[in-house]
């Protein structure tokens, strides 16, 4: 299975007719994804990649039946109101791709999506694929590499890092171990669905049997991880390695939502809880493929 889409999912694209929503139409369409259609208000009638193209989210679905998923590339200034048009026509799972998006904005976001029973995974983000079903965003760049470099299987991942998103699941792939869904939960301080939904998410997932954490320092996301693990409401392998292990207080590290304040977030107390949970902490990146390799050969043999 996969966590948050599948071939199954009717996906629209907001901002379809801008340079990187083009692109990703590509890149989703020749994936197999299932593009419904695309929205940019006073362009509709026209169509990219095949795909058609209307002047609302609404006229989309009116068009073209029920909408799961909008995924956003839009300006920065504009996901606000891209994402509550989503959001009142009943779409409930929006990916926000542009980062530098303001955090009230954000917060207005997670409120209505909260009253929708709608979830949503950014800003500022690469998006998500399951292997061999769908790809949200722009994971992999290119179909046929995205085909190429991920293969499906049982591990989930999930990342802080754009960059570590593709590179994590690249190096489980080609040690042969696949994945049921790899997700990119977002760089800003601020996301909508972080580390502890996602293992919620993999938790109940019955072809997840493990899962693989990309953290850094900044926000509390790996803390409340740990929390979860500790209350038992993730009870399955979990490997996690931290990044930022040199940054000191007030230094960045990569990006806005990797920041350490006063100690709050930093990378000692994130490794000391969540090896305290009984999560399993690598040292070095090249370590993961290794550990999971392990883990899942005793799952097996248990």
């Amino acid at each position: 299975m996969s966590i948050l889409v599948d071939e199954r999912s009717r996906v629209i694209i907001q901002g379809i007719t801008g340079r990187e929503g083009m692109a990703r139409t590509r890149l989703m369409k020749d994936y197999g994804t299932n593009l419904v259609g695309g929205v940019t208000p006073g362009r509709g009638g026209r169509d990219v990649e095949g795909v058609p193209v209307f002047d609302s989210v609404e006229e989309a679905r009116e068009k073209t039946g029920p909408v799961d998923v909008s995924v956003i590339f839009v300006p920065a200034a504009l996901v606000r109101e891209a994402a509550l048009e989503a959001l009142a026509a009943d779409v409930k799972l929006l990916v926000l791709v542009p980062d530098r998006v303001p955090i009230y904005d954000v917060l207005e976001i997670a409120r209505t999506a909260e009253e929708r029973g709608a979830r949503f995974v950014g800003p500022n983000t690469l998006g998500l694929l399951s292997p061999g079903k769908a790809v949200l965003g722009m994971i992999g760049g290119q179909a046929e590499r995205a085909r190429e470099w991920f293969r499906q299987g049982p591990v989930g991942v999930s990342s802080r890092s754009g960059g570590m998103t593709s590179s994590i699941a690249y190096y489980l792939s080609k040690a042969g171990m696949g994945l049921s869904t790899i997700v990119h939960v977002g760089g800003d301080p601020i996301v909508g669905t972080s580390h502890p939904e996602v293992m919620a998410l993999f938790q109940e997932d019955p072809e997840t049997k493990l899962a693989v954490m990309f953290g850094e320092i900044g926000t509390t996301q790996e803390e409340r991880v740990a929390d979860l693990v500790r209350s038992g409401g993730f009870t399955k392998p979990l490997i996690a390695f931290i990044g930022g292990k040199a940054a000191k207080s007030g230094t960045r590290f990569s990006h806005a939502g990797a920041i350490v304040e006063g100690g709050r977030g930093g990378y000692e107390i994130k490794v000391q809880r969540l090896r305290e949970a009984g999560v399993h902490v690598v040292e070095a990146i090249a370590d993961i493929p290794k550990k999971a390799a392990e883990l899942l050969a005793a799952s097996t043999e248990a």
